[in-house]
């Protein structure tokens, strides 16, 4: 009787110890570096070259009046 008694307090003792489960975790800084974007460079460069193709349109178009730029519509086939 006393035996089946030391099984159980050794097992109780062991299903307690079990549960008792530590763990540690280390936090380091997080380390944020600059994002650059190259989108507002594209968008000015954009906007140059438009504006450098209205102003060669305008002077052809003082030159010779009769000639008119139409936008492409495409293959006409």
């Amino acid at each position: 009787m006393r035996y089946w008694l030391l099984v159980a307090v050794v097992a109780a003792l062991w299903a307690i110890a079990g549960c008792a489960v530590t763990h540690d975790v280390k936090v380091e800084p997080v380390e944020i570096k600059p994002i650059h974007i190259t989108m507002d460079i594209n968008i000015k460069v954009d906007r140059e070259v438009d504006a450098f193709f209205n102003e060669v349109e305008k002077k052809a178009a003082q030159k010779n009046p009769a000639v008119e730029t139409q936008p492409s519509t495409g293959d006409k086939k």
